[in-house]
Protein backbone atom coordinates (compact mmCIF):
# COMPACT_ATOMS: atom_id res chain seq x y z
CA UNK A 1 0.00 0.00 0.00
CA UNK A 2 3.08 2.15 1.17
CA UNK A 3 4.14 1.79 -2.53
CA UNK A 4 0.82 3.08 -4.03
CA UNK A 5 0.55 6.16 -2.54
CA UNK A 6 4.02 6.90 -3.02
CA UNK A 7 3.26 6.27 -7.00
CA UNK A 8 0.26 8.52 -6.75
CA UNK A 9 2.15 11.45 -4.93
CA UNK A 10 5.38 11.04 -7.23
CA UNK A 11 2.58 11.56 -10.48
CA UNK A 12 0.77 13.79 -9.29
CA UNK A 13 3.97 16.05 -7.99
CA UNK A 14 5.86 15.19 -11.55
CA UNK A 15 2.49 16.18 -13.63
CA UNK A 16 1.85 19.49 -11.41
CA UNK A 17 5.62 20.56 -12.18
CA UNK A 18 5.96 19.87 -15.55
CA UNK A 19 2.67 20.86 -16.99
CA UNK A 20 3.27 24.77 -17.07
CA UNK A 21 6.25 24.09 -18.90
CA UNK A 22 4.62 21.47 -21.21
CA UNK A 23 1.83 24.37 -21.45
CA UNK A 24 4.10 27.12 -22.56
CA UNK A 25 5.57 24.82 -24.99
CA UNK A 26 2.51 23.70 -26.62
CA UNK A 27 1.84 27.64 -26.98
CA UNK A 28 4.94 28.07 -28.33
CA UNK A 29 4.03 25.58 -31.17
CA UNK A 30 1.00 26.91 -31.89
CA UNK A 31 -0.92 23.38 -30.77
CA UNK A 32 -4.10 25.07 -29.81
CA UNK A 33 -7.24 23.21 -30.20
CA UNK A 34 -9.66 24.25 -33.27
CA UNK A 35 -13.18 23.95 -32.22
CA UNK A 36 -15.95 22.83 -34.68
CA UNK A 37 -18.67 25.37 -35.85
CA UNK A 38 -21.21 22.16 -35.48
CA UNK A 39 -20.46 21.90 -31.76
CA UNK A 40 -22.22 23.88 -28.57
CA UNK A 41 -21.93 27.70 -28.91
CA UNK A 42 -20.61 28.54 -25.89
CA UNK A 43 -17.21 26.33 -26.89
CA UNK A 44 -16.24 28.92 -29.34
CA UNK A 45 -13.99 30.53 -26.33
CA UNK A 46 -12.12 27.49 -25.83
CA UNK A 47 -10.38 28.45 -29.01
CA UNK A 48 -6.70 27.82 -29.09
CA UNK A 49 -6.57 26.52 -25.64
CA UNK A 50 -3.02 24.08 -26.06
CA UNK A 51 -4.35 20.48 -26.45
CA UNK A 52 -2.23 17.09 -26.76
CA UNK A 53 -2.06 17.34 -22.82
CA UNK A 54 -2.92 13.80 -22.66
CA UNK A 55 0.93 13.12 -23.85
CA UNK A 56 2.31 14.27 -20.93
CA UNK A 57 0.29 11.99 -18.48
CA UNK A 58 2.00 9.17 -20.97
CA UNK A 59 5.40 10.40 -20.55
CA UNK A 60 4.82 10.84 -16.76
CA UNK A 61 3.40 7.44 -15.90
CA UNK A 62 6.02 5.80 -18.59
CA UNK A 63 8.50 7.40 -16.67
CA UNK A 64 7.79 6.63 -13.62
CA UNK A 65 7.21 3.17 -14.18
CA UNK A 66 10.09 2.26 -15.34
CA UNK A 67 12.40 4.58 -12.71
CA UNK A 68 9.86 2.33 -10.19
CA UNK A 69 11.09 -0.91 -12.02
CA UNK A 70 7.47 -2.24 -12.02
CA UNK A 71 7.46 -4.08 -15.41
CA UNK A 72 6.24 -7.64 -15.22
CA UNK A 73 3.61 -10.12 -17.13
CA UNK A 74 0.67 -8.10 -15.84
CA UNK A 75 2.03 -4.19 -16.50
CA UNK A 76 3.47 -5.01 -19.71
CA UNK A 77 0.88 -5.40 -22.28
CA UNK A 78 -1.25 -1.92 -20.44
CA UNK A 79 2.11 -0.24 -20.46
CA UNK A 80 2.48 -0.74 -24.06
CA UNK A 81 -1.18 0.04 -25.13
CA UNK A 82 -0.74 2.80 -23.32
CA UNK A 83 2.37 4.30 -25.66
CA UNK A 84 0.67 2.58 -29.01
CA UNK A 85 -2.62 4.30 -28.77
CA UNK A 86 -1.51 7.04 -27.13
CA UNK A 87 1.09 8.21 -30.18
CA UNK A 88 -2.08 7.32 -32.59
CA UNK A 89 -3.93 10.30 -30.42
CA UNK A 90 -1.09 12.94 -31.03
CA UNK A 91 -0.94 11.93 -34.04
CA UNK A 92 -4.63 12.71 -34.57
CA UNK A 93 -4.54 15.77 -32.17
CA UNK A 94 -1.42 16.98 -34.60
CA UNK A 95 -3.75 16.84 -37.79
CA UNK A 96 -6.66 18.42 -35.70
CA UNK A 97 -4.44 21.41 -35.04
CA UNK A 98 -3.40 21.90 -38.24
CA UNK A 99 -6.47 21.39 -40.43
CA UNK A 100 -9.40 21.34 -37.95
CA UNK A 101 -9.82 18.04 -38.68
CA UNK A 102 -8.50 14.70 -37.15
CA UNK A 103 -7.21 11.61 -39.05
CA UNK A 104 -9.58 9.56 -40.93
CA UNK A 105 -11.84 7.39 -38.86
CA UNK A 106 -10.67 4.56 -41.04
CA UNK A 107 -7.00 5.17 -40.37
CA UNK A 108 -7.38 5.44 -36.15
CA UNK A 109 -9.66 1.97 -36.23
CA UNK A 110 -7.07 0.10 -38.06
CA UNK A 111 -4.25 1.43 -35.72
CA UNK A 112 -6.41 0.51 -32.70
CA UNK A 113 -7.58 -2.50 -33.99
CA UNK A 114 -4.08 -4.03 -34.86
CA UNK A 115 -2.85 -2.36 -31.10
CA UNK A 116 -6.50 -4.07 -29.58
CA UNK A 117 -5.36 -7.88 -30.73
CA UNK A 118 -1.87 -7.84 -29.78
CA UNK A 119 -3.05 -7.34 -26.48
CA UNK A 120 -5.55 -9.11 -26.73
CA UNK A 121 -4.02 -11.98 -27.76
CA UNK A 122 -0.70 -11.49 -25.32
CA UNK A 123 -3.07 -11.55 -22.13
CA UNK A 124 -5.34 -14.74 -23.31
CA UNK A 125 -2.01 -16.14 -24.11
CA UNK A 126 0.26 -15.49 -21.11
CA UNK A 127 -2.92 -15.58 -18.55
CA UNK A 128 -4.14 -18.71 -20.16
CA UNK A 129 -7.74 -16.93 -20.10
CA UNK A 130 -10.25 -19.76 -21.11
CA UNK A 131 -13.43 -17.70 -20.26
CA UNK A 132 -15.10 -14.80 -18.47
CA UNK A 133 -15.96 -13.95 -15.66
CA UNK A 134 -19.31 -12.69 -14.95
CA UNK A 135 -19.83 -10.70 -11.53
CA UNK A 136 -21.69 -13.00 -8.63
CA UNK A 137 -21.73 -16.21 -11.05
CA UNK A 138 -18.75 -17.08 -12.02
CA UNK A 139 -16.44 -18.06 -14.69
CA UNK A 140 -18.38 -18.63 -18.06
CA UNK A 141 -16.14 -20.97 -20.19
CA UNK A 142 -15.61 -19.48 -23.79
CA UNK A 143 -12.81 -20.38 -26.88
CA UNK A 144 -9.58 -18.52 -26.83
CA UNK A 145 -10.51 -16.88 -30.31
CA UNK A 146 -13.67 -15.63 -28.57
CA UNK A 147 -11.94 -14.31 -26.12
CA UNK A 148 -9.57 -12.37 -28.50
CA UNK A 149 -11.88 -10.88 -30.41
CA UNK A 150 -14.47 -10.00 -27.80
CA UNK A 151 -11.66 -8.37 -25.68
CA UNK A 152 -10.26 -6.47 -28.77
CA UNK A 153 -13.62 -5.10 -29.58
CA UNK A 154 -13.90 -3.59 -25.66
CA UNK A 155 -10.52 -2.51 -26.18
CA UNK A 156 -11.11 -0.96 -29.37
CA UNK A 157 -15.10 0.61 -27.75
CA UNK A 158 -13.45 1.91 -24.49
CA UNK A 159 -10.91 3.76 -26.05
CA UNK A 160 -13.46 4.99 -28.54
CA UNK A 161 -16.38 6.15 -25.32
CA UNK A 162 -13.71 7.74 -23.38
CA UNK A 163 -12.86 10.24 -26.39
CA UNK A 164 -16.43 10.75 -26.80
CA UNK A 165 -16.86 11.79 -22.85
CA UNK A 166 -13.65 13.92 -23.43
CA UNK A 167 -16.15 17.15 -24.54
CA UNK A 168 -15.85 19.21 -21.02
CA UNK A 169 -13.55 20.95 -18.90
CA UNK A 170 -12.01 18.08 -16.67
CA UNK A 171 -14.77 15.68 -17.72
CA UNK A 172 -12.66 12.40 -18.93
CA UNK A 173 -9.86 13.02 -16.71
CA UNK A 174 -11.94 12.79 -13.51
CA UNK A 175 -14.40 9.91 -14.77
CA UNK A 176 -11.08 7.88 -15.72
CA UNK A 177 -9.62 8.68 -12.04
CA UNK A 178 -12.53 7.05 -9.99
CA UNK A 179 -12.08 4.17 -12.93
CA UNK A 180 -8.77 2.79 -12.36
CA UNK A 181 -9.08 3.80 -8.59
CA UNK A 182 -11.79 0.92 -8.76
CA UNK A 183 -9.12 -1.38 -11.00
CA UNK A 184 -6.68 -0.37 -8.58
CA UNK A 185 -8.02 -1.77 -5.61
CA UNK A 186 -9.21 -4.97 -7.74
CA UNK A 187 -5.78 -5.30 -8.65
CA UNK A 188 -4.49 -5.16 -4.53
CA UNK A 189 -7.11 -8.72 -4.15
CA UNK A 190 -5.82 -12.46 -4.71
CA UNK A 191 -8.67 -13.73 -6.91
CA UNK A 192 -9.24 -17.54 -7.68
CA UNK A 193 -8.25 -17.67 -11.24
CA UNK A 194 -4.74 -15.14 -10.46
CA UNK A 195 -3.98 -17.02 -7.34
CA UNK A 196 -2.36 -13.89 -6.13
CA UNK A 197 -2.67 -9.90 -5.89
CA UNK A 198 -1.00 -7.72 -8.64
CA UNK A 199 0.92 -5.13 -6.77
CA UNK A 200 2.83 -3.79 -9.88
CA UNK A 201 -0.27 -3.31 -11.74
CA UNK A 202 -2.12 -1.52 -8.97
CA UNK A 203 1.20 0.60 -8.64
CA UNK A 204 0.94 1.13 -12.53
CA UNK A 205 -2.95 1.84 -11.84
CA UNK A 206 -1.81 4.18 -8.88
CA UNK A 207 0.47 6.26 -11.57
CA UNK A 208 -2.39 7.11 -14.13
CA UNK A 209 -4.25 8.41 -10.94
CA UNK A 210 -1.68 10.58 -9.80
CA UNK A 211 -0.52 12.12 -13.18
CA UNK A 212 -4.77 12.50 -14.01
CA UNK A 213 -5.06 14.42 -10.40
CA UNK A 214 -2.26 16.58 -11.55
CA UNK A 215 -3.53 17.08 -14.98
CA UNK A 216 -6.54 17.70 -13.88
CA UNK A 217 -5.36 20.97 -11.57
CA UNK A 218 -4.88 22.77 -14.95
CA UNK A 219 -8.33 20.72 -17.00
CA UNK A 220 -10.75 21.93 -14.62
CA UNK A 221 -12.80 24.59 -15.59
CA UNK A 222 -11.77 26.80 -17.16
CA UNK A 223 -9.12 24.74 -18.83
CA UNK A 224 -5.90 26.23 -19.46
CA UNK A 225 -5.08 22.27 -20.95
CA UNK A 226 -6.39 19.54 -23.36
CA UNK A 227 -6.38 16.58 -22.68
CA UNK A 228 -6.86 15.23 -26.66
CA UNK A 229 -7.08 12.42 -28.26
CA UNK A 230 -3.25 11.30 -27.12
CA UNK A 231 -4.60 10.78 -23.86
CA UNK A 232 -8.50 9.90 -24.09
CA UNK A 233 -7.66 6.88 -27.03
CA UNK A 234 -4.45 5.50 -24.93
CA UNK A 235 -6.28 5.98 -21.59
CA UNK A 236 -9.42 4.50 -22.59
CA UNK A 237 -7.50 1.47 -24.30
CA UNK A 238 -5.21 1.03 -21.04
CA UNK A 239 -8.46 0.62 -18.96
CA UNK A 240 -9.90 -1.91 -21.05
CA UNK A 241 -6.19 -4.12 -20.82
CA UNK A 242 -6.10 -3.45 -17.12
CA UNK A 243 -9.46 -4.64 -16.57
CA UNK A 244 -8.91 -7.82 -19.17
CA UNK A 245 -5.51 -8.50 -16.72
CA UNK A 246 -7.43 -8.45 -13.65
CA UNK A 247 -10.00 -10.98 -15.16
CA UNK A 248 -12.57 -8.22 -14.28
CA UNK A 249 -13.28 -6.67 -17.86
CA UNK A 250 -17.29 -7.02 -17.37
CA UNK A 251 -17.15 -5.61 -14.56
CA UNK A 252 -15.85 -2.42 -16.55
CA UNK A 253 -19.46 -2.00 -18.03
CA UNK A 254 -20.51 -0.87 -14.28
CA UNK A 255 -17.54 1.17 -13.70
CA UNK A 256 -16.89 3.01 -16.72
CA UNK A 257 -21.48 3.37 -16.63
CA UNK A 258 -20.79 7.05 -17.92
CA UNK A 259 -18.63 6.14 -20.82
CA UNK A 260 -21.02 3.35 -22.28
CA UNK A 261 -24.20 5.98 -21.70
CA UNK A 262 -21.99 8.62 -23.54
CA UNK A 263 -21.58 5.87 -26.39
CA UNK A 264 -24.90 5.46 -26.04
CA UNK A 265 -26.36 8.34 -26.73
CA UNK A 266 -24.51 8.72 -29.32
CA UNK A 267 -25.72 5.61 -31.27
CA UNK A 268 -29.54 5.99 -30.51
CA UNK A 269 -29.03 9.78 -32.01
CA UNK A 270 -27.59 9.06 -34.94
CA UNK A 271 -30.09 5.81 -35.21
CA UNK A 272 -33.23 7.78 -34.18
CA UNK A 273 -32.42 10.83 -37.01
CA UNK A 274 -31.25 7.73 -39.91
CA UNK A 275 -34.84 5.66 -39.02
CA UNK A 276 -37.42 8.61 -38.01
CA UNK A 277 -35.86 11.82 -38.84
CA UNK A 278 -35.92 13.12 -35.47
CA UNK A 279 -33.01 13.62 -32.79
CA UNK A 280 -33.50 12.22 -29.06
CA UNK A 281 -31.18 14.48 -28.05
CA UNK A 282 -30.76 18.25 -28.42
CA UNK A 283 -27.06 17.26 -29.26
CA UNK A 284 -25.25 14.19 -28.51
CA UNK A 285 -22.99 12.88 -27.09
CA UNK A 286 -25.12 13.05 -23.65
CA UNK A 287 -22.95 16.03 -21.74
CA UNK A 288 -23.73 18.15 -24.86
CA UNK A 289 -27.77 17.74 -24.55
CA UNK A 290 -27.54 19.03 -20.76
CA UNK A 291 -25.21 21.38 -22.06
CA UNK A 292 -28.03 23.05 -24.47
CA UNK A 293 -30.62 21.90 -21.82
CA UNK A 294 -29.38 24.94 -19.35
CA UNK A 295 -26.79 23.14 -17.30
CA UNK A 296 -23.91 24.89 -16.16
CA UNK A 297 -20.58 22.97 -17.52
CA UNK A 298 -19.05 22.64 -14.04
CA UNK A 299 -22.81 21.23 -12.83
CA UNK A 300 -22.15 18.79 -15.60
CA UNK A 301 -18.78 17.59 -15.17
CA UNK A 302 -19.38 17.31 -11.26
CA UNK A 303 -22.96 15.37 -11.59
CA UNK A 304 -21.08 13.16 -14.20
CA UNK A 305 -17.77 12.53 -11.45
CA UNK A 306 -20.66 11.45 -8.94
CA UNK A 307 -22.12 8.77 -11.32
CA UNK A 308 -18.67 7.75 -12.20
CA UNK A 309 -17.65 7.74 -8.13
CA UNK A 310 -20.65 5.58 -7.44
CA UNK A 311 -20.24 3.45 -10.17
CA UNK A 312 -16.69 2.53 -9.09
CA UNK A 313 -18.18 1.89 -5.41
CA UNK A 314 -20.40 -0.59 -6.73
CA UNK A 315 -17.91 -2.45 -9.63
CA UNK A 316 -15.72 -2.76 -6.00
CA UNK A 317 -18.43 -4.04 -4.07
CA UNK A 318 -19.94 -6.75 -6.56
CA UNK A 319 -16.05 -8.24 -7.13
CA UNK A 320 -15.36 -8.05 -3.45
CA UNK A 321 -18.80 -10.22 -3.22
CA UNK A 322 -17.89 -12.66 -6.09
CA UNK A 323 -14.61 -13.37 -4.37
CA UNK A 324 -15.30 -16.93 -1.97
CA UNK A 325 -13.84 -16.20 1.32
Amino acid sequence: MLSVVLAVLLAFGGTVILAPLYIGLLRRLGFGKQIRAEGPPGHVVKAGTPTMGGMLIVLVVMFLAMALRIEDVSTLIPMLTLVGVGVLGAIDDFVNVRTGFGMRGRYKLIWQTVVALLAATYVQRHFDITGVNVPLLGTIPVGPLVIVLFVAFVIIGTSNAVNLTDGLDGLAAGILTFSFVAYLIIALVAVPDLKVAQPNLAVFCALIIGSLMGFLWFNVHPAQIFMGDSGALGLGATLAVVATVTGQLLLLAVIGVVFVAVTVSLILQVASYRLRGKRIFRMAPLQHHFELVGWAEEKITLRFWIVAALAGLLGVSLFLASVPA
